[in-house]
């Protein structure tokens, strides 16, 4: 497994367990189907995670989004895309903690999954066998413009164009 953001590989410090008893870690990423009986047994000090399939919706996440410091989406494939979806619903919905991205996904999509509010990406070690941590870096900032609304502050290409042509209208 690699984890990465917008610097490149780091470590990840946070235990994975399946198991309930999660003790006195302190953060714990459980998967979803677990996360009521972590977030029970929790200590005060400790940090729970989630690991959320990609097909779960953003509304039956946000009841625990306050109790939640990480929310791992996962990918089944880099072609299924309802992570980056779920992403922007979770931020939309007020989610401040770390977002990831957990999965196959390849380094055309990392300024994408960036701007739909990741905050770091959770290789396999099938990815990282075909993808160096240069790539990934060098994949940083390559979206320089989007059609969709939301992911840039500067707008985005159509809007650009609905500017340009209102500009050259006479009045």
């Amino acid at each position: 497994m690699l984890l990465l953001d917008r610097g490149g590989a780091k470590t990840d410090a946070w235990t994975r367990t399946d198991d309930l008893a999660i003790g006195d870690l302190p953060q714990v990423l459980v998967p979803w189907e677990n996360l009521p009986p972590a977030l029970a047994a929790k200590a005060q000090a400790q940090r729970i995670g989630a690991l959320v399939p990609n097909a779960l919706s953003a509304d039956s996440i946000s009841p625990h989004l306050p109790q939640l410091a990480l929310i791992a989406v996962m990918f089944p494939s880099f072609s299924d895309g309802r992570g980056f979806s779920l992403a922007k619903a979770i931020r939309r919905a007020g989610f401040g903690g770390t977002l990831r991205a957990s999965g196959p996904l390849i380094p055309d999509q990392f300024d994408y999954a960036l701007a739909c509010g990741f905050d770091e990406i959770e290789l396999p070690e099938s990815s990282t066998a075909r993808q160096t941590v240069e790539q990934w870096r060098q994949a940083v900032g390559r979206l320089s413009q989007t059609y969709q609304r939301g992911y840039r502050r500067d707008g985005n290409i159509l809007e650009g164009r609905r500017q340009a042509r209102a500009a050259s209208t006479p009045s």
